[in-house]
């Protein structure tokens, strides 16, 4: 062991000590929260139902950096280098073009075989796995409506392939042991000024009624719906909006999904944590960084990150929150976009650990609040590095920047290969 990581470890412990922090103990919580990743980072969201098509509903990656994964394989491989530089327990996130089949399968008729290698590899791996339906990127969603479509024929056929993908996700539940998450995003919504904004939402919530309609096992599957403020080609009027899912993820007992990018600029999902925890059971969030719009960037550690896992550690919800990422950047090296933006989330989450939370909230409560922000401000500067050093050494994988070396040989020996 580095003698100088061990000597920086040792004088962290007794600082946090003096603070009446147990850095063991954070440790080992930090080691029971997964971060679910991504799969759509590693190949700019095309997945491998049509490797022709192209991205409609609001979606958009930007760049082209070389050596993205063309098919199943090569993502595979991807993640799996990703994840061997990734401290702590993770899960993968799959939508569902990146199904395997050896004929075009229509997305209403997707089963679990076609995800049968996924959940063999994710065994092999230790992972569990989340999943999302993809109502994108299809011609019978190219006019802007999938669950609120007007057309009785199209809005049913996105039903079938909600209700196709919740099986699905049950699927993931038994055969790996723990519970997928599966979130339900539409793009649904209008470019310019929009007269009827009642009847999308009316059929938005019976199409929704019928696709939860199917009493699916909770240790198994866990279903969850995704607001959003405005996407390309629909910037005056989306149907599924913030005030919706709320309303519906409340009064239907689902699952809330709040990504970072989809509020307006001045929002934080930070704040909305505490709100929605006390009226829906759980809660999704999607980890992101908007620049200017819901851009999808890496995830930072930056102030909202951090108080994201701050609130879920100080309202102690590690058992009603589940935490994903969602960014695809294609400037830049995509497996370092994975280990850049999970080893931040992962950091947040350890730094909200070590904070004196009792001591903060007592002094919160006798109305000390000089003491509460000294005490909040001073925890910046002491020695978390340290600790995360640490937590990286236990799990074998790079401390530090090191990790990148890794990383550029993969992207000389496999990426540059494609």
């Amino acid at each position: 062991m580095n003698s100088s990581l061990e000597q920086a470890w040792q004088l962290a412990k007794q600082r946090y000590a003096d603070s009446d922090v147990n850095v063991e103990q954070a440790l080992a919580l930090l080691d029971t929260l997964p971060v679910s990743m991504h799969c759509w980072q590693g190949d700019d969201v095309a997945g491998f139902e049509n490797p022709t098509g192209t991205l409609t509903g609001g979606i958009q990656a930007t760049g082209n950096y070389p050596g993205k994964a063309t098919n199943a394989q090569q993502l595979r491989a991807d993640l799996e280098q990703a994840f061997s530089l990734i401290p702590g327990p993770k899960r993968l996130n799959l939508h569902a073009i990146y199904l395997e089949a050896e004929q075009p399968v229509e997305r209403n008729a997707i089963e679990p075989a076609h995800f049968a290698r996924w959940v063999a590899w994710a065994r092999d791996q230790h992972l569990g796995l989340d999943f999302n339906p993809t109502c994108f990127s299809h011609p019978l969603s190219a006019d802007g409506f999938t669950l609120s479509h007007a057309d009785d024929k199209i809005r049913q056929f996105w039903i079938e392939h909600c209700q196709a993908s919740r099986r699905i996700s049950a699927y993931f539940g038994r055969e790996l042991g723990t519970a997928s998450v599966m979130n339900i995003w539409v793009p649904d919504g209008m470019k310019d000024l929009t007269i009827d904004r009642l009847a999308p939402r009316e059929r938005l919530m019976a199409a929704l009624d019928t696709v939860l309609a199917e009493k699916l096992d909770p240790r198994h599957h866990i279903d969850a719906v995704e607001s959003k403020l405005f996407g390309i080609g629909a910037e005056s009027y989306t149907v599924g909006s913030a005030e919706f899912y709320l309303a519906y993820a409340t009064s239907r007992g689902t699952a809330l999904c709040m990504d970072a990018g989809h509020f307006h600029p001045t929002e934080v999902i930070s704040d909305k944590i505490s709100s929605a925890s006390l009226f829906v059971p759980r809660l999704l969030l999607h980890v992101s960084r908007p620049v200017r719009w819901d851009s999808d960037h890496v995830v930072l550690l930056d102030d909202e990150t951090q108080a994201i896992a701050s609130e879920i550690v100080r309202q102690k919800l590690f058992n009603r929150v589940h935490i994903g990422l969602d960014f695809f950047d294609a400037s830049i090296n995509r497996i370092a976009a994975w280990v850049i933006g999970t080893r931040n989330m992962k950091k947040a989450l350890l730094r909200a650990l070590l904070e004196p939370t009792d001591t903060l909230r007592r002094l919160e409560q006798d109305g000390d609040y000089t003491a509460r922000l000294a005490l909040l401000e001073e925890q910046k500067s002491l020695p978390w590095q340290a600790v995360w050093d640490r937590y990286c050494q236990q799990h074998q994988v790079p401390v530090g920047s090191d990790w990148l070396s890794s990383v550029r040989e993969y992207e000389q020996t496999v990426l540059s290969q494609r």
